[in-house]
């Protein structure tokens, strides 16, 4: 019986205007008139998720920052993993050796140096998802995007980095229009041995304590639960989501998924732009009502 489902935001339950289709709005009410627990689980801090999905009736639970921060249904923060002193330092001196752009993101905000680098990132990666649409024009998209509006701009982050109260929980790093530094940056990343590197898109790196994974925050948040995670689904597109789609008892690949998720998830559903969250999550209500008739 799967008791809890967690889907990732960005390529799954949001399609590539960032909107939370009708269709998987639906499902996941559904979900909760069966019984089933409606998770998030993404690479964003609550700042940028919660607006996205304040249509939902049902509130759900957030793992947010790629397990880095947990929310309970109330948005009390239930796990915090930041990263080591150490583990910042070597990165951010790798980020700047290579001259990428870059955001901190820590219990408190998410700290940008430049909201014109913020807007370009964004409109790069709306262009990849939709590649007809006009560079002006993804450009206007990014700056009316409610999420930037939930970052804090500062000229530097020195003042946050050098507070020792400051836990940073996870860094955001852009390619920008330099694709070797950023392959160059990637590979010294990869050799740190605290932090683990994955992507929620081609053009950024997110960099997490290596315990901070959404495998782990989910196997923890189900245990909170009281379920075994043969209970559990996860649902995913990306890097990012690798680690809960190995660790849930059904792991759900979009059907714009990347080759690696694909060949790792149990079961395979439609795109991002075709409700694949609400194809995934009826799966599971059918699977449900077929053990109950079984018991019968």
């Amino acid at each position: 019986m799967i008791k809890l489902i967690a889907s990732d935001m960005d390529g799954t339950l949001l399609n590539n205007q960032s909107i939370v289709e009708r269709d998987n709005l639906a499902a996941i009410q559904a979900a909760a008139r069966n019984q089933i627990k409606f998770v998030v689980a993404t690479g964003r801090g609550l700042s940028e998720a919660a607006p996205l999905v304040q249509e939902l009736t049902v509130r759900p639970d957030f793992i947010t920052l790629n397990g880095a921060l947990v929310y309970n249904q109330l948005l009390e923060p239930v796990v915090k993993i930041p990263l080591a002193a150490t583990s910042l330092v070597q990165c951010l001196h790798i980020l700047q050796q290579h001259h990428l752009y870059y955001e901190i993101v820590t219990t408190d905000a998410i700290y940008s140096t430049s909201r014109f680098q913020r807007i370009q990132n964004t409109a790069h990666f709306l262009k990849k998802l939709n590649p007809t649409l006009l560079y002006k024009m993804a450009v206007a998209r990014a700056t009316a995007r409610q999420e930037l509006m939930n970052i804090t701009y500062i000229d530097t982050l020195d003042p946050i980095l050098n507070n020792p109260q400051t836990q940073v929980m996870k860094i955001l790093a852009f390619q920008g229009k330099n694709a070797n530094e950023f392959q160059l940056a990637r590979q010294k990343l990869n050799q740190l041995s605290e932090i683990i590197i994955t992507s929620s898109s081609p053009n950024n790196i997110e960099i997490n304590s290596i315990e901070a994974q959404k495998g782990i925050a989910l196997t923890k948040f189900a245990a909170q639960e009281h379920l075994t995670m043969d209970q559990v689904m996860a649902i995913g597109d990306n890097l990012n989501d690798e680690s809960m789609i190995r660790a849930a008892g059904i792991g759900v690949a979009m059907g714009n998924a990347i080759e690696p998720i694909k060949k790792i998830a149990q079961l395979q559903t439609a795109d991002n732009n075709h409700a694949g969250v609400a194809q995934a999550i009826w799966h599971a209500i059918r699977l449900n009502q077929s053990e109950k008739k079984k018991e019968k």
